[in-house]
């Protein structure tokens, strides 16, 4: 289950930056109780161990950053699927009776409108699951509208119309999975982890014990998890998915 911090991530960036700073603050605090400073010798072996370390930060973050993208890459290309599917169905509902195809063209009117609705909501909740279960409904009543006359009267040509509704329903279904496929907690918490211990061993090799030094470090880790918490989230923070292709659908729907 994702942590609820993550659908937020401007403030998982102030988080972080306490966090971190504390981290670092600690480091320094531990060095300046050491009796003597590390010998030369340790002091090299330290600086590897530093670097190793930083090293290892930068590639996490950078692997993070890169399974945002393409999840964030793959609701983009889902939303112009289920539009196509949408698009398509309504052209086949002509292979139905009249009064059948006015029908199915109806439900699928408000079914781009729920639809669309499902993408620029916000934040999740109570609407949201209202929305989920008038989807739901929906899909079955549009399943009926189509599968009935295909039962009643089994055509090739009606067939058609039968998948391109299963079309419809599936892309519904892919989205959905799509906008729950995140970046694993356990992943965070790693990179949370190895992110404290860089900046407990930045705090600890500091020369000076300085509060405005040790804050930069955090606010460097901070923007790249902020970044990728970002694209990340389906819903929170300022980068969403913007469901253009179902927006110039149901303009074009409004005029037939």
């Amino acid at each position: 289950m994702q942590l609820r911090l993550l659908n937020f991530p401007l403030i998982l960036f102030v988080v972080s930056i306490v966090v971190l700073w504390v981290a670092a603050w600690v480091g320094a605090r531990v060095r300046a109780r050491a009796t003597k400073d590390l010998p030369d010798d340790l002091r090299e072996d330290f600086n590897v161990l530093l670097g190793a370390s930083l090293t290892l930060l930068g590639l996490i973050i950078g692997f993070s950053f890169s399974m945002a993208t393409s999840r964030y890459d793959q609701r983009k290309n889902l939303e112009e699927e289920e539009a196509n599917a949408i698009g398509t169905e309504y052209l086949r509902a002509d292979l139905l009776p009249p009064s059948d195809a006015a029908q199915v063209r109806s439900l699928l009117r408000q079914y781009t409108d729920l639809r669309l609705q499902f993408y620029r909501l916000r934040f999740a909740g109570a609407q949201l699951s209202q929305i989920n279960q008038q989807t739901a409904d929906l899909q079955n009543r549009l399943w009926k509208a189509a599968s009935g006359p295909a039962s009643a009267q089994p055509t090739p040509v009606r067939a058609l119309a039968v998948a391109g509704m299963n079309d419809v329903i599936n892309s519904q279904g892919y989205t959905q999975a799509a906008w729950w496929n995140r970046i694993p907690g356990a992943a965070w918490g790693l990179m949370a982890a190895i992110a404290i211990f860089c900046n407990v061993l930045f705090g600890y090799g500091a020369h000076r014990k300085d509060p405005r030094l040790f804050v930069i470090f955090p606010i460097i880790i901070a923007v790249s998890f902020l970044l990728i918490a970002d694209i990340d989230s389906p819903r929170g923070g300022l980068i969403h998915v913007r469901p253009q292709n179902l927006e110039s659908l149901r303009v074009s729907l409004n005029g037939q």
